[in-house]
């Protein structure tokens, strides 16, 4: 079985996509080579499934640095962070995903870490107890997050670079299934990896997944080839249209124009209506369906755009609206 790693790439030059950011990456890199020093921390931002963490590890890999990497949900104490900080060597990275999600008192110890290269410990308890400062090897930090707004203000300014990846263009994702589907030693023809990606919210996590039902299927109905009347079978079990639109997406829609009149209705009643996790619906399928068009975010709630009407093939309330 291919696992998750190996469908990484490993090298810059073999990372499909992002071309502006692998830009900035690599001349990134470049100077930190010539300077034969450690690189100046960088902030990766963007949705989930995109390649921070993969950039991240590419990034450490052609510095020829040492990874060490953890996420900020697990830096519960301050002796977490220091144990990570205090075991670095010179021109390693650490790499923090879901950084935005770090404990505040925590953070507070990454600031001089960051930018002086020390941090001070206490040591003792109570009357007795004093601060030590120690000194740090110099590192890379690369941060990774979903939601820069909620990255402190304190924190953001010390990094040196922001790198914001964007979702990926159907072609682009269309390379990335037949580069997915060899490693995989999966053969897979035009047309199939075409409807892949179309269904792929450009998203390469969501098309490496539904490369591996695909595969999946067509290893039980048919000689393990994946022919595009095969990729539609399959896709089509799974309830994903040409939209990438799955049943969850379908849900929300459905309840904002059968339920509520088209809206605009709350985040919290359509939570409550699909049973899902108000910030699942906020963070997972609301950035999609505001992207296709499908939906539109006002203040007074959400509302359905003519197009998630017409896409689901239902009757347009107002006929004087125009499609978005």
């Amino acid at each position: 079985m291919v696992s998750d790693e190996k469908l990484r790439p490993e090298r810059l030059r073999d990372f499909l996509g992002q071309e502006k950011t692998k830009e900035k990456v690599d001349i990134f890199i470049t100077a930190a080579k010539k300077r034969n020093a450690a690189a100046d921390h960088v902030l990766f931002c963007g949705p989930p499934g995109l390649g921070k963490t993969t950039l991240a590890r590419i990034v450490a890999g052609e510095l020829g640095a040492k990874l060490h990497q953890t996420s900020g949900p697990v830096l519960e104490r301050t002796g977490d962070l220091a144990a990570i900080l205090t075991g670095l060597e010179e021109k390693d990275v650490l790499f923090i995903d879901e950084i935005h999600r770090t404990n505040r008192v925590v953070e507070e110890y990454l600031y001089s870490a960051m930018e002086d290269f020390s941090i001070d410990l206490l040591v003792g308890e109570g009357p007795s107890a004093r601060s030590m400062k120690i000194n740090l090897e110099k590192f890379t930090l690369i941060g990774a997050t979903t939601r820069t707004g909620l990255i402190t203000s304190p924190l953001y300014s010390r990094f040196g670079m922001e790198l914001r990846l964007e979702h990926y263009e159907q072609s682009e994702i269309e390379l990335i299934v037949k580069r997915s589907a060899k490693i995989m030693e999966v053969e897979i023809t035009d047309g199939a990896a075409s409807h892949i990606s179309q269904r792929s919210r450009g998203t390469p996590r969501v098309a490496n997944r539904l490369l591996r039902r695909v595969r999946d299927y067509v290893e039980v109905k048919a000689d393990g080839k994946i022919d595009e009347t095969l990729a539609l079978e399959c896709l089509d079990m799974l309830e994903i249209d040409n939209f990438g639109l799955e049943g969850m997406d379908r849900a929300i829609l459905e309840t904002i124009i059968l339920r509520f009149g088209g809206g605009p209705v709350g985040i919290e009643t359509i939570a409550a209506s699909v049973s899902e996790d108000k910030e699942t619906i906020e963070q997972v399928y609301e950035p999609f369906l505001i992207r296709k068009g499908l939906i539109e975010k006002t203040p007074k709630g959400r509302k359905a755009a003519l197009l998630a009407y017409s896409h689901l093939g239902l009757e347009n309330p107002d006929k004087n609206r125009t499609l978005l």
